[in-house]
């Protein structure tokens, strides 16, 4: 007994000793941070649009980033090369446009198969898109691999950034909130377009799934067989939830450009995708929420862990023998895998999904 005490006195000066040479505040503050900052906003909005593909019509969409890219450099183009007069909302409706086009592209030729077939067409489509936009023959349009540093009318000289976080900011000039959640007023503007777009997408799959429309795509998603059947056109459903989604997801990419002020293919990246399907499963597929919880809590782990990571080096409780600086986003993302794998042993529907809904038979 005197041993089994004196371990566990042990154990606990060393977890005090931990604790008080981590800053808890800090580590806290950029987690919470983090998971209300426009990139979480942006990736509650593309999952929406992969909820609807996934969670609700059981399409495998792996090229989610594709109709982000789609939105973001359809409304960059559209604006910078003044097609439309200059005009931001003329521009988005091109970004809107551009991702239904490639919502076409992925579902007319595959839609008719399988599932799988579906999955890989969109990867495809994707990385040709992706390699497309980097293209030196597209430079005049989308800047080849550098991007579009500045989205600004070449006609008029207007930037398109100034218009979103200036010309229309209703926030007077200054800085907002307290302690890590302070933010200026570009900043916060974005956030609220970005947060306010997440509750109107998710009000409308709320509407949608509630519909004469949401019952026969959850019916095609549970037995298409038995819903082509009744008489309903399965293939044109599909395109339907394939289209209306991907709009969603290309909201997401504009959102990001209106906070970054620049587009470039490295924003859309394979491994978003992969972080996006992170996010769903996370909240929960086929459930309202589950895209806005999922968005937040992979934003708080991921920042908590890399700051706690941080924080462990630096004062020497992991020695860099161990782990360097450098690898610690690398290890972030394998502590995000193995907290990912265990909750799909445990809890297969996410955080707040039902688990009636996780088992979706796709074919």
């Amino acid at each position: 007994m005197v041993f089994w005490a004196s371990e566990k006195d042990w154990a606990d000066i060393m977890l005090m000793n931990l604790f008080a040479e981590i800053d808890v505040s800090k580590l806290f503050g950029l987690a919470i941070r983090t998971s209300i900052s426009v990139q979480a906003a942006t990736f509650a909005l593309a999952a929406v649009g992969l909820n609807l593909h996934y969670g609700y019509t059981g399409l495998l969409n792996f090229g989610v980033v594709a109709f982000m890219a789609a939105g973001a450099y359809g409304m960059a183009i559209f604006f910078t090369q003044g097609w439309l007069g200059g005009s931001i909302l003329l521009a988005i409706a091109g970004g809107i446009t551009f991702a239904v086009v490639i919502a076409l592209s992925m579902g007319l030729p595959s839609l008719r198969l399988r599932s799988d077939y579906l999955a890989l067409t969109t990867i495809a489509i994707a990385e040709v898109l992706r390699i497309s936009f980097r293209s030196q023959r597209l430079l005049d349009f989308t800047g080849g691999p550098f991007g579009l540093p500045s989205i600004e009318d070449r006609n008029a000289g207007v930037s398109f950034s100034n218009v979103i976080t200036v010309d229309w900011n209703p926030i007077k000039k200054g800085n907002y909130g307290a302690w890590f959640l302070e933010f200026d007023e570009k900043t916060l503007w974005v956030m609220i377009i970005g947060w306010s777009l997440v509750f109107l997408a998710t009000l409308l799959i709320w509407g949608l799934m509630r519909s004469p429309w949401g019952r026969v795509i959850k019916a095609i998603r549970e037995d298409e067989d038995a819903a082509r059947a009744l008489g309903k056109n399965v293939f044109s459903y599909k395109l339907q939830s394939l289209i209306i989604g991907g709009v969603i997801a290309s909201f997401a990419g504009m959102v990001r450009a209106f906070n970054m002020g620049f587009v470039e293919t490295q924003q859309f990246r394979p491994q978003t995708t992969f972080f996006i399907w992170t996010v769903l499963i996370l909240g929960g597929a086929a459930s309202i929420w589950g895209p806005v919880i999922g968005s937040m809590t992979f934003w708080f782990t991921i920042i908590f862990a890399e700051e706690l990571l941080r924080q462990m080096v630096g004062s020497g409780w992991i020695p860099e023998a161990v782990l360097e600086s450098s690898e610690i986003a690398s290890v972030r993302m394998i502590l995000m895998g193995i907290m990912l794998a265990t909750l799909m042993i445990w809890r297969p529907q996410g955080l707040v999904g039902k688990k009636e809904e996780a088992q979706i038979d796709i074919r």
